[in-house]
C-alpha cells in the first residue's frame, strides 16, 4: 500500500463517511478505522465497505498509549485522521470526566504515539496528524442585524460567498477560544495539545473547526434524527427554550470532502474552519422536518406541528454558532455541494428507508451484538 492511515472513531457518524471516501477513492492506501465502539460506534454504518481488501477495522480505546503505538509501529501509519470524541453536550454536563479523559487524554495519547513513531525520522513526508474539532470552542456569537434589517438576513462572508445569516459576525480561525460546556472545553484542550505538539517538537499538525453535520448515519440522540424518528412515530418533539438558538449546518458528506482536501493539500501547523454558509433556528429545523417527513409518509403537511413541546433550556445552552469558512475557500477551493433544502431532503429520506437501522440503534441491540462478538475473540 502507498499509505497506511489511521482514522479514530471511524465507526461513528462524521468517521464512517470519512472512512467510507477515503477507502473508496484511495484503493492505493490502508485505511485503518480504529474505535472503541461505545454507544455512538456502530460497524454496521459501513457494512458496504467491510470486505474491502484496503480497510481494517481495529477495536481499540485511543487512550492506550501501548496499544496504539503498536498499532502504528506494525502498520507503519503515515497519518492519522482523529475524529474520535464524546461530543453530545448534554452527555459532557452530566458526565465532564468522560470527556476530559476521552477527549484531551485521548488526543494526548495518539500525539506520544506519532511523535515516538514519526520523530526519530525526523517527521518525513508525508506523515501528518489531522485533528478534526468544533465551532463550539470558540463561544456564542450575538444576533445582529444592519440597518435595522431583522434576521435572518442575505450577507457576504469574505470569500464573496452568500451567507444566510441571523448576525454580522462570524467565527474566523484567529478569534480567540471562549468554550462554554464541559464538550467545548475538553476539544478546547485537545486542540491546544496538538498546535503544542508542533511548537514543541515540530510534529506536522493540522487543525478544523467544523460546524453542526447532518446527514445518514447520526445517532439518534442528535436532533435531527432523533426529531424524525419522533415525528414518524408521533412522539413528543422537546424544544429546548423557545428554540430560538441558531446553528450553522453543514451536509455530512461535504465535511467528510473537506478532510479529504485538508489532510492532501492543507498547510502544515494551519487552522481550517468548515462551515455550510447556512444559518437555522432550531424552531425553524423542526418545522421543516415535520413539513417534510409529514409529506413524504403522505400525511397533511404540518399535521403534526402539535408534537412541538418546550422544555426547560440547557445549562450554559449558546445562542448562535456561524463559521466562516473563506480560507478553505480561497486556499483550497472548497465550498458546500448542497444546499440546505436538498440535503434535509436526502437525509429525511434516508432515515424513513432505513428504519432496520434505525430501530436496531435505538434498541440498543447493535452493542450487545459487538459486547459477544469480542468477548469470544
Amino acid at each position: 500500500m502507498k499509505r497506511s492511515i489511521i482514522i479514530t472513531g471511524g465507526a461513528g457518524f462524521i468517521g464512517s463517511h470519512v472512512v467510507r471516501l477515503f477507502v473508496n477513492k484511495y484503493p492505493e492506501y490502508k485505511i485503518i478505522n480504529l474505535d472503541k465502539l461505545t454507544y455512538a460506534g456502530n460497524l454496521a454504518n459501513l457494512k458496504d465497505i467491510e470486505d474491502k481488501p484496503n480497510y481494517r477495522f481495529v477495536k481499540m480505546d485511543i487512550c492506550d498509549f501501548e496499544g496504539v503505538l503498536k498499532l502504528m509501529q506494525e502498520e507503519h501509519v503515515d497519518g492519522i485522521i482523529h475524529l474520535a470524541a464524546e461530543s453530545h453536550v448534554d452527555r459532557s454536563i452530566k458526565d465532564p470526566f468522560t470527556f476530559a479523559q476521552t477527549n484531551v487524554m485521548g488526543t494526548l495519547s495518539l500525539l506520544q504515539a506519532a511523535k515516538a513513531c514519526w520523530e526519530p525520522l525526523g517527521y518525513p513526508e508525508p506523515c501528518r496528524f489531522y485533528h478534526i474539532s468544533t465551532d463550539e470552542v470558540y463561544g456564542a456569537l450575538e444576533m445582529t442585524h444592519p440597518e435595522g434589517i431583522e434576521p435572518p438576513f442575505t450577507t457576504k462572508a469574505s470569500s464573496g460567498k452568500h451567507h444566510l445569516a441571523y448576525g454580522e459576525s462570524f467565527f474566523t480561525e484567529d478569534l480567540k477560544y471562549q468554550p462554554h460546556s464541559p464538550y467545548s472545553a475538553a476539544k478546547a484542550s485537545s486542540d491546544h495539545f496538538v498546535r503544542a505538539f508542533h511548537d514543541t517538537f515540530g510534529m506536522p499538525t493540522v487543525v478544523t473547526n467544523c460546524s453542526n453535520n447532518y446527514g445518514p448515519y447520526q445517532f439518534p440522540e442528535k436532533l435531527i434524527p432523533l426529531f424524525i424518528n419522533n415525528i414518524r412515530h408521533r412522539k413528543p418533539l422537546p424544544v429546548y427554550g423557545r428554540g430560538e438558538n441558531v446553528r450553522d449546518w453543514l451536509y455530512v458528506e461535504d465535511h467528510a470532502r473537506a478532510i479529504d482536501l485538508i489532510f492532501h493539500e492543507g498547510k502544515i501547523a494551519e487552522t481550517y474552519n468548515i462551515g455550510g454558509f447556512n444559518e437555522w433556528k432550531n424552531i425553524d429545523i423542526i418545522k421543516v422536518l415535520i413539513n417534510t417527513v409529514d409529506r413524504l409518509l403522505g400525511r397533511p403537511e404540518g399535521a403534526d406541528l402539535d408534537l412541538i413541546t418546550y422544555v426547560t433550556d440547557r445549562a450554559g445552552h449558546d445562542l448562535r454558532y456561524a463559521i466562516d469558512s473563506s480560507k478553505l475557500q480561497k486556499e483550497l477551493g472548497w465550498e458546500p455541494s448542497l444546499q440546505f433544502e436538498e440535503g434535509i431532503e436526502k437525509t429525511v429520506r434516508w432515515y424513513l428507508d432505513n428504519q432496520d437501522w434505525m430501530d436496531n440503534v435505538t434498541s440498543g441491540d447493535y452493542q450487545k451484538y459487538y459486547e459477544d462478538m469480542y468477548r469470544g475473540r
